[in-house]
């Protein structure tokens, strides 16, 4: 069972994750590229339980690693200090962001196998990866509870993401297993349960940045249960801009 969880990048996914799982009861150890000295706000937020370190501490000290970094910033993940590790894998491919990846815009690869081939020495599971920040936070529900949703994971590793399942389980969401890695693009940008059916509503038109920055904050989520979000990985269809 997951005791101290550690995150590699704090932004908006990172910190939400964060808060998830002090409010659940795990240690939890936040680092970025930037040092731990510029974490010291998001500590002193969540308290006794967390504190900030290196990625490479970070990743050494976790019992389970999450990498919640852009995507183009694979490469400086600590590969030996993740060695033996289950990392969760929540980045997304935006080339707008990230720049053109030949293997991903080939369809060769999907973006968790590329990160498992840097972290080869690691167990890599995709999840966290369909949700924004703000319903990740705010969709979570104890288990039991008639509205709590599924997020979908995917690996090569079936030990891994058994224990992927449990930090979603213990954080506040089902798990639906979506298959391996290669699998994996079925709940990345593009496909049809990536962020959309997580919304309760669509914003109006017209709004301004500020308005529309009010509205993505302050919006519900919407319950999507493990059937739902089985039925809906099961109807990705695969072109080569989906990676």
């Amino acid at each position: 069972m997951t005791k101290t969880l550690a995150l590699i990048g704090s932004g908006n996914i990172g910190g939400a994750l964060a808060r998830l799982a002090v409010a659940a009861g795990l240690d939890v150890v936040v680092s970025n590229s930037r040092g731990p000295e510029t974490l010291a706000g998001l500590v002193a937020e969540l308290g006794e339980h967390a504190r900030a370190a290196t990625p490479a501490e970070a990743a050494r000290a976790g019992d389970l690693v999450v990498a919640a970094v852009p995507l183009i910033a694979y490469p400086q993940l600590p590969a030996e200090a993740l060695a033996g590790k289950t990392v969760i894998d929540t980045m997304n491919y935006y080339p707008d962001r990230d720049g053109q990846i030949a293997e991903l815009d080939a369809g060769r690869l999907t973006s968790s196998a590329l990160v498992q081939q840097h972290l080869a020495g690691s167990r890599v599971v995709k999840a966290f990866n369909n949700i924004d920040f703000a319903r990740l936070f705010s969709s979570a529900r104890p288990v039991g509870a008639p509205d709590r949703s599924a997020l979908p994971i995917a690996g090569d590793d079936a030990a891994a993401k058994a224990e992927a399942g449990q930090l979603l389980d213990v954080l506040g969401y089902d798990a639906v297993d979506i298959g391996t890695l290669a699998d994996s693009w079925r709940s990345e940008p593009g496909t049809p349960v990536y962020v959309q059916p997580y919304f309760s509503a669509q914003p109006a038109k017209g709004l301004s940045q500020e308005e529309m920055f009010r509205w993505y904050i302050g919006t519900p989520g919407d319950q999507v249960p493990a059937a739902r979000v089985k039925e809906l990985a099961e109807a990705a269809v695969r072109t080569s801009d989906d990676n």
